[in-house]
């Protein structure tokens, strides 16, 4: 287990790429319920209750759902559970990470917790654009525009199903 961990570090720091991760189901297997709770703690500091469980579906649904045709047209099938087994791992990385930020933009948003949630955002953008850039055997700049239209179309796609409602002041 340790070992794992270290391994989605080094890919989470750009040291190593999806093809150092085993391609194996067990680990999908092992990685979903690690995603699913350290993904519910980060929506249950932001209040999203009852809905937490259906927004880690969903987003898992998204990550799958974006990942296995990119594969399939690039004929690149075979890497899909290293593949996907490195985007969970490093999510489970940064999101880690991302608690204490989180937690403290639950009260008065701070210019620091501002800051160190962009800083994270841009991490977890640029950790998918070296995934998909590996995956694919394409360049880095490739990867990135992947990882920025996956991100684009998972936050549309939320948005639209988890629309934020405000209270008037």
């Amino acid at each position: 287990m340790y070992q794992l961990i270290v391994l989605f570090f080094q890919i989470a720091i750009l040291r190593k790429g999806p093809q150092q991760v085993p391609a194996s189901k067990w680990l999908l297997r092992l990685l979903l319920p690690a995603y699913v709770v350290i993904n519910a703690l980060l929506l249950w500091l932001n209040d999203y209750g009852y809905e937490a469980f259906l927004q880690i579906a969903i987003d898992f649904a998204l990550m799958a759902g974006f990942t296995w045709p990119l594969l399939y047209f690039a004929g690149k099938l075979p890497r899909f559970q290293q593949t996907l087994g490195a985007l969970l791992g490093t999510d489970i990385i940064i999101s880690f990470f991302s608690l204490p930020v989180a937690g403290s933009l639950n009260g008065q948003v701070t210019e620091f917790a501002f800051i160190g949630m962009l800083l994270l955002m841009l991490w977890h953008w640029l950790v998918c654009g070296h995934i998909f850039r590996h995956a694919l055997d394409r360049p880095l700049f490739f990867g990135l525009a992947l990882a920025f239209l996956y991100i684009l179309i998972s936050s549309q796609v939320m948005s639209l199903i988890f629309p934020v409602v405000s209270t008037p002041s």
